[in-house]
C-alpha cells in the first residue's frame, strides 16, 4: 500500500506541475519569469526543510529517500541530482535545472498542458537515449524501432497545421526536456539524491537573480499566482521529488521508467477536466507514437 500511495502521489505531482503553470499563465495570474522564480525559491525551501527534518529523524528516514545504484542509473525522468558523489549538488547541475525551469514556464505561454508534458517527456527520454549512443552503447533493433517511432511522433506533433502547437513554444519545451535529461544523467552516481536536489535548487537561485532583473518591469503575481507558484515549487516539485525517491525503492528501473509513461497522460486528462482543453486527434496520434516508442525503447534496453 505504501508503494502504491507514494507512486500515485509522485506521478500526479509531476503532472500537476504542468497544470499549475498553465493555470497561472493562462489566467494572467503570473508572468513566466515570476512564476519560475517563486517556484525555484519555494522548491529550495521545501527541499532544504525536508532534508533537515530527515537528518533530524523527524521526516523520511535516509533509507526512504536513498536511491539504489540500479534506480539511480536507469535514466528515469526524475532521477535529478548531480553527477558528483558528494552531496549538495553542483553548479552545472543547477544550471541545467534553471534552464529546464525557465524554458518550461515560457513554453507554457503557448502550449496546452497535455502537449507540453508530451513534448517534455519525449525530449527527456530521447536526450538520454542519444547520450547512451554517444557513449558508445549499441541500441538493439527494438530500441531503434522505438527511437524512430518516438521521434516521428514528436515531428508529427509539431508539423505546421491547423492543430499544431506554436513552434517557438514547442522548441522551448523541447529545450526544457533536453536540460532535464542532461540533469538526470548527471544524477546517476549520487549517493544522496535528496541532499543533491536541495543543493541544486538552492544553487539555481543564483541564476534566478539576473532573470528577475531582466524581467523586472514585467514581473507580476496576483495572490492566486503566488499560491500556484508556491504549490508548484514546494509541493509538486519539492515534496513530489522526495516522495518519488521513497517510491523508487519499491520498483525496478524498468518498472519506474514505464510508470512515468503515465505522466503526460495524467497531465492531458487534468488539462481537459480542469482547464477545459481539447484533446485533438493530432495529440492522440502523436501521444501513441511517442509513448509507444519510448516503451519499445525501454523494453529493448532490458533484452
Amino acid at each position: 500500500m505504501k508503494s502504491f500511495l507514494y507512486t500515485i502521489f509522485a506521478l500526479t505531482a509531476f503532472a500537476l506541475n504542468s497544470i499549475l503553470c498553465r493555470l497561472a499563465l493562462r489566467g494572467d495570474e503570473a508572468d513566466a519569469a515570476g512564476f519560475t522564480a517563486v517556484r525555484l525559491v519555494s522548491g529550495a525551501a521545501a527541499l532544504l526543510l525536508i532534508g533537515w527534518s530527515a537528518k533530524r529523524g523527524r521526516g523520511l528516514s535516509g533509507s526512504e529517500v536513498e536511491l539504489g545504484a540500479e534506480s539511480a542509473g536507469s535514466g528515469e525522468t526524475n532521477t535529478l541530482p548531480t553527477g558528483r558523489v558528494s552531496a549538495f549538488g553542483s553548479w552545472l547541475s543547477a544550471l541545467f535545472l534553471f534552464a529546464y525551469a525557465v524554458c518550461f514556464s515560457f513554453a507554457y505561454l503557448g502550449l496546452t498542458a497535455g502537449t507540453g508534458a508530451l513534448i517534455l517527456f519525449g525530449a527527456v527520454q530521447l536526450t538520454m537515449v542519444a547520450a547512451s549512443i554517444i557513449r558508445g552503447e549499441r541500441p538493439t533493433p527494438l530500441e531503434w524501432i522505438g527511437l524512430v517511432t518516438a521521434v516521428g511522433g514528436l515531428v508529427y506533433l509539431v508539423l505546421p497545421g491547423l492543430s499544431s502547437p506554436p513552434f517557438v513554444s514547442s522548441m522551448l519545451m523541447a529545450a526544457a526536456g533536453m536540460a532535464w535529461g542532461a540533469y538526470s544523467l548527471r544524477g546517476r552516481r549520487s549517493v544522496d539524491p535528496l541532499g543533491d536536489t536541495a543543493g541544486n535548487f538552492a544553487r539555481a537561485l543564483i541564476f534566478t537573480v539576473p532573470l528577475a532583473v531582466i524581467y523586472l518591469p514585467a514581473l507580476h503575481l496576483t495572490p492566486r499566482g503566488w499560491l500556484l507558484a508556491l504549490l508548484s515549487g514546494a509541493v509538486t516539485s519539492g515534496v513530489g521529488y522526495t516522495v518519488w525517491y521513497a517510491a523508487l525503492k519499491f520498483h525496478t528501473s524498468t518498472r519506474a521508467a514505464v510508470l512515468q509513461l503515465s505522466v503526460p497522460l495524467i497531465a492531458a486528462a487534468f488539462g481537459v477536466i480542469l482547464l477545459g482543453e481539447i484533446a485533438t486527434a493530432t495529440l492522440g496520434i502523436a501521444g501513441v507514437m511517442i509513448l509507444g516508442g519510448i516503451g519499445l525503447t525501454i523494453a529493448g534496453r532490458r533484452r
